[in-house]
């Protein structure tokens, strides 16, 4: 009997090593997480793969996904567009595997409204101060994206309520133990397991 994936949703603040733990865990022999790779209008970071890292799409492209409802949550981050595409989503979750997301605070939110049996994990920086550390040896931002990204981080952290699990990400090792213990929990959890059984239980009669 083929039981429904999990939804495993991954968000935090801006800067605190979301896609570095993601990498790090999919970069695991044993994981058989399918990741659904989100779409965003900003431009590519050095390094990222188009359909890789993300689908870059242009402002209008993605605009033209939110009009004709092609997105399970998108939300506009720092001037720019970030959203998943929904069919992969629920076809995935269908089949049995469990999805992995990780997606902005916004974009978290409202997946949580469609999707209430999802796992909702919040990575965490050690301090603040610490996750200003991250933003800036990027090198990418400048002084003003950077007070915007730490502005928004501060409302993100309020946020935290919206989620199940809290992760500090002090070290990518230990995030991502931590991930993975909590989704072998979740995939224990009684509610879930009670469901399989009481279909057996239907088929005996």
């Amino acid at each position: 009997m083929e039981e429904k994936g999990l939804l495993i949703v991954l968000s935090g603040p801006s800067g605190v090593g979301k896609g570095t733990v993601r990498k790090a865990i999919f970069d695991q022999p044993d994981v058989n997480f399918e990741y659904s790779i989100s779409a965003t209008s900003r431009k590519p970071r050095e390094g990222e793969v188009h359909g890789v890292d993300y689908f870059f799409k242009s402002r209008e492209q993605f605009e033209d996904m939110i009009a004709n409802d092609e997105l399970l949550e998108h939300a506009e981050y720092v001037g720019n567009y970030y959203g998943t595409p929904i069919e992969y989503v629920k076809k995935t979750l269908e089949e049995g595997k469990d999805v992995f997301l990780e997606i902005e605070v916004q974009g978290a939110k409202q997946v949580r409204d469609k999707f209430p049996d999802g796992l909702f994990i919040f990575l965490a920086p050690p301090s603040l101060k610490e996750l200003e550390n991250r933003i800036v040896t990027r090198g990418t931002e400048t002084d003003e994206l950077i007070r915007n990204r730490m502005k928004a981080a501060r409302e993100e952290i309020e946020m935290m309520n919206l989620y199940d699990y809290v992760v500090e990400n002090d070290r990518v090792e230990h995030a991502c133990e931590r991930i993975n213990a909590i989704v072998v929990a979740e995939h224990l959890r009684r509610e879930r397991v009670e469901k399989r059984y009481r279909k057996l239980l239907e088929e005996e009669k």
